[in-house]
């Protein structure tokens, strides 16, 4: 690889996202078990989520709306005001989480950053996005910040026109198949995978990827053997 830049995604990449939106969504399905079973509560709530995703985009804030929303459908508009109230509390304890890093996280970025330009790549809300690098610490590792969207080939594409390079010559780390490795491989880049323990259904996708320019680590220490340095 003659590489130049690495980006790395942010949201159980770089620090812990995915857990607390399970817990919230524990909490929201104890708060209607009177209208419909959890599981099925858990259901009208993803499809409502991924209904709204062309509209709210992928973060907190959607999340809430879509958590109302929801609550709306599922009781027939019955539930009452203070409900809703509780909801926008669930998303203000979300917004408020401490920033907890995944382990070696600084050691990794630290051993990378003399020798290549480091990005971070991620979607989601921009002012949420900007709040948790801020209260991550991390920000002075990075070259560019580039809060995305979505994470489709253009949007790839675009970044590296942005970070005037060619495909082969980025490298994307992250924890989803879906959003962080198949669109960077088909325009030519390179990708590892660093899985996390737990992921939203929506990042889902069931393949046996294959590719010279895919690599698989269980934890993010372990793509400095696949990184010339």
């Amino acid at each position: 690889m003659e590489l130049k830049v690495i980006a790395f995604d942010a949201d159980d990449t770089l620090w812990v996202n995915e857990p607390y939106f399970q817990n919230t969504e524990k909490k929201f399905c104890s708060l209607l078990e009177d209208f419909l079973p959890q599981h099925s509560i858990s259901s009208e709530l993803f499809k409502i989520e991924v209904d709204n995703l062309a509209l709210y985009g992928y973060g907190i804030k959607g999340y809430i709306l879509s958590m109302i929303e929801a609550a709306l459908k599922i009781s027939d508009k019955k539930i009452g005001l203070a409900a809703v109230d509780l909801i926008l509390e669930y998303g203000k304890e979300m917004l408020n989480q401490p920033i907890e890093l995944l382990d070696n996280v600084e050691d990794v970025l630290a051993t990378l950053k003399p020798h290549y330009r480091l990005v971070v790549a991620t979607k989601g809300d921009l002012l949420d996005q900007e709040r948790k690098l801020k209260k991550s610490g991390l920000a002075h590792y990075f070259h560019h910040i580039e809060i995305m969207s979505d994470k489709r080939e253009d949007d790839y594409i675009k970044l590296i026109k942005h970070l005037d390079i060619d495909p082969d010559e980025f490298l994307m780390v992250g924890n989803s198949l879906k959003s962080d490795v198949m669109p960077v491989i088909n325009i030519g880049g390179h990708a590892i995978h660093v899985p996390f323990h737990t992921t939203w259904a929506h990042e889902h996708v069931e393949t046996n990827l294959i590719h010279q320019n895919f690599k698989q680590a269980n934890s993010l220490s372990e793509i400095l053997p696949y990184i010339p340095i």
